[in-house]
């Protein structure tokens, strides 16, 4: 696989049939192949995660999917009126929290399952070609210093539950929130994700451009049974 960071929580993953790209908002892609095929994933409608020029993406691609969470569905008059033709719009399959789907793409087999995300949306997870995938979208272990109990029990619970569901699961890449907003619980989530699941390679993501996040990460103590899967970054390169 061929991984490159784009800006904030999207990367793009080439594969040997297929282009994956996620939760694309601006920023250069790369010049993907045009004998691939491309799908293109946005976890939710906030707008550091989802932004509507990914629809021109089918002027240059024209065997681009895009599969949507289902809050940021556009009715047919909304589409019109924004100007997405309806050949593109054709193209568009919207999916819910805790869904299933699969497609064929380059005649390989592609299973999309998500979960529910403690934000917006959903999170993705991707099988294809014996790899598997896990982005992670807003799914995180939001919880702020100066909340209330009530309100960190309940992200507790809501971002452990859906933890559960894929406890011992295998992943080849994870893309995972590392916010620096959160202050000292920053690496919570990603800490908790990669405790639960078999991972072997994770990209901290949504770092609003402060990468040293990562490095401060791998200083941890809390990081040490898993560090060397962590992957470092600047811009696109790795």
């Amino acid at each position: 696989m061929k991984i490159t960071y784009i800006h904030h929580s999207s990367f793009s993953v080439e594969t040997l049939g297929a282009i994956f790209l996620f939760d694309y908002v601006s920023g250069e892609l790369p010049s993907f192949p045009k004998e691939k095929e491309l799908i293109v994933f946005a976890s939710h409608r906030h707008s550091d995660h989802f932004d509507r020029s990914i629809f021109r993406l089918a002027e240059e691609y024209p065997s681009v999917r895009f599969i949507l969470s289902k809050d940021i569905r556009m009715s047919e008059n909304y589409r019109k009126r924004i100007g997405i033709p309806e050949e593109t719009a054709s193209k568009i399959t919207y999916i819910g929290k805790n869904q299933k789907l699969s497609c064929l793409v380059n005649g390989q087999p592609l299973f999309v399952e998500t979960l529910a995300s403690t934000d917006e949306g959903v999170a993705f997870l991707l099988e294809y070609e014996g790899k598997s995938l896990y982005h992670a979208g807003d799914l995180n272990w939001w919880t702020w210093i100066g909340e209330t109990d009530q309100e960190y029990q309940d992200m507790t619970r809501r971002f452990q539950a859906e933890m559960e569901k894929i406890k011992g699961r295998h992943f080849d890449v994870a893309f995972v929130p590392l916010d620096p907003r959160q202050e000292e619980r920053y690496f919570w989530g990603l800490d908790y994700f990669m405790r639960i699941t078999d991972t072997d390679a994770v990209f901290p993501m949504h770092v609003w451009g402060d990468f040293s996040v990562i490095d401060r990460l791998c200083s941890a103590p809390e990081s040490e049974p898993y560090r060397e899967k962590i992957q470092k970054y600047h811009s696109n390169i790795f």
